[in-house]
């Protein structure tokens, strides 16, 4: 059985990825329909979000 990467804490970025899970709206509806190498499939995608997203708010910003 494969277990949702939630975390019950719902945040939403501009693109429609949760910024906690890493899922995006899509799949995070989707969840309760999907098989298990689907659910796989989406909680490793999710954590490359996550892993991504960690590193892009570490890299500074030449916006300053």
């Amino acid at each position: 059985m494969v277990d949702s990467p939630c975390i019950k804490i719902c945040e939403l970025n501009r693109d429609d990825i949760c910024v906690d899970c890493g899922r995006t709206r899509a799949e995070i509806a989707g969840w309760m329909s999907m098989s298990e190498s689907q659910k796989a499939k989406v909680v490793e995608l999710a954590d490359k979000r996550r892993s991504t997203s960690a590193l892009n708010q570490l890299e500074p910003s030449n916006n300053r």
